[in-house]
C-alpha cells in the first residue's frame, strides 16, 4: 500500500465562504429525524441559513420537510448536489466521500469527529474541496457572522 499525499493546506476563510455563498443544495448524509442528534441541529441551522437540504437516510421518508433518499446517486437525481455534508462514523465515511467524487460536489464536509485520511486523499486527487473532522454549522455561523 503506498503511503497517504501530504494534506493539501486547509482552505482559507475567504475560499470556504466563497464556495458556501455559491452552494444553494446540500446533502446531509446521515441526518437525523431526532432533535437532539447534532445531525438534525446543524441540518436545521443551514435550512435556516438559506441551504435546501437533501437528507440521505435510508431509514426514513422524510426528515425537516424534506423527502429523505437512501444514497447520494438517489438524492443526485432530483437535486444538484452542491455541498455533501458527513454525518457518519469515520470508518463508514470512505464510501460516502467515493459516492460524492462521483457526483463532483463544490465541497465534501465531514462532521467534527469524522476522520479518514485516505477519502481526504482521493477527494483532493479528484480535485474536491474536503475539510473533515469540523462542524459546517459551528464554521459557517463565523464565517457569516456579520
Amino acid at each position: 500500500m503506498s503511503p497517504l499525499p501530504p494534506p493539501a493546506p486547509p482552505l482559507p476563510p475567504e475560499a470556504l465562504r466563497e464556495l458556501l455563498r455559491e452552494a444553494r443544495t446540500i446533502a446531509v448524509v446521515g441526518l437525523s429525524p431526532q432533535p437532539q442528534r447534532p445531525s438534525h441541529g446543524v441540518a436545521r441551522y443551514l435550512q435556516r441559513a438559506g441551504y435546501r437540504i437533501v437528507p440521505v437516510n435510508p431509514g426514513h421518508t422524510a426528515i425537516l420537510g424534506e423527502r429523505s433518499y437512501p444514497s447520494l446517486a438517489a438524492a443526485a437525481r432530483d437535486h444538484a448536489i452542491d455541498v455533501v455534508d458527513v454525518f457518519r462514523r469515520s470508518e463508514y465515511a470512505g464510501a460516502v466521500v467515493d459516492d460524492a467524487i462521483a457526483l463532483r460536489p463544490g465541497l465534501i464536509w465531514l462532521q467534527l469527529g469524522v476522520v479518514d485520511d485516505a477519502a481526504r486523499a482521493r477527494a483532493e486527487t479528484a480535485g474536491i474541496p474536503f475539510v473533515m473532522d469540523r462542524c459546517l454549522a459551528v464554521d459557517h455561523s463565523r464565517l457569516f457572522e456579520d
